[in-house]
């Protein structure tokens, strides 16, 4: 008998691996992962994130497990992918999530600024990627889903660093399709538009007379949505690119932003 449509998008029994998933983007596709039957384990960089990352979990009604790894650090990374093994399970699906962004003008950061910007942002999917694809290989399936951005696409001033990360992370994701795709591995990205996290609300602080922020208003105006995206809009795509149902969409990176990158925007009045 053939199985229900909707089981193509089940993952149940599947071990999650959702880097840097303790709030925020990460936190919102592992939550989505657990209700779909999967396994979560993540990691951060700190005992105290992880904790705090564990107790939101447990608020959920989610069992998930938790790790202090630095993603940059390739034996740190082997450890720990080692032990997830070990305690929970060979990890089938990879969520490359941990990132860092450093508004700086181009001309005012320093190389060192830069470089770590580099290392957290494309060097770190590079080594996690690579520290669970043998295990994908024997197991006859994966999937990784690398966080891209619309920076991926697009500059804008003060994010070179980033820019040039996840334009290099879109070529990797397409590399490792091109690699490990006959593995029966689909390596896809998502690039999030301007998501309402931690890390942007900076961006979207009321002015000291009560008006928006200029970028938000910026934002707004150049969404076809007309408002920022929610860790929850990232949820459908991720579970998605995460299931069966995409066994034969391979190299792509669907872009999750309210339709910004369709838009031109509006002509000044």
């Amino acid at each position: 008998m053939e199985k229900n449509f909707l089981q193509n998008f089940s993952l149940e029994g599947k071990v999650a691996l959702v880097t840097g998933a303790s709030y925020g983007i990460g936190f919102g596709i592992a939550t989505a992962f657990a209700r779909c039957g999967a396994k979560i384990v993540f990691n951060d960089i700190r005992q105290e994130l992880v904790d705090k990352g564990l107790a939101a979990y447990k608020e959920e009604g989610i069992e998930a497990h938790g790790y202090v790894c630095d993603v940059t650090n390739e034996d740190a990374v082997n450890a720990m992918v080692a032990q997830i093994e070990k305690e929970v399970g060979v990890i089938d699906i990879l969520v490359n999530n941990a990132g860092i962004i450093k508004r700086i003008p181009m001309c005012e950061m320093s190389a060192a600024e830069f470089r770590q910007v580099i290392d957290v942002d494309l060097n770190a999917p590079f080594i996690v990627s690579k520290a669970v694809i043998p295990g994908m290989i024997k197991k006859g399936h994966g999937k990784i889903i690398n966080i891209c951005s619309m920076m991926s696409e697009l500059g804008r001033e003060t994010v070179s660093a980033y820019a040039a990360a996840k334009g290099g992370l879109k070529m990797l994701t397409r590399n490792i399709c091109s690699e490990y795709g006959e593995y029966n591995i689909q390596c896809n990205g998502i690039g999030p538009g301007y998501i309402a996290t931690p890390q942007t609300a900076p961006l979207r602080e009321r002015q000291p007379d009560g008006s928006r922020h200029p970028f938000d208003s910026f934002i707004v105006a150049k969404t076809p949505a007309a408002r920022w995206g929610t860790p929850e809009d990232l949820q459908g795509p991720a579970v998605f690119l995460a299931s069966d149902a995409s066994d034969f969409v391979n190299g792509q990176v669907l872009y999750v932003d309210g339709g910004i990158l369709a838009y031109i925007g509006k002509q000044p009045k």
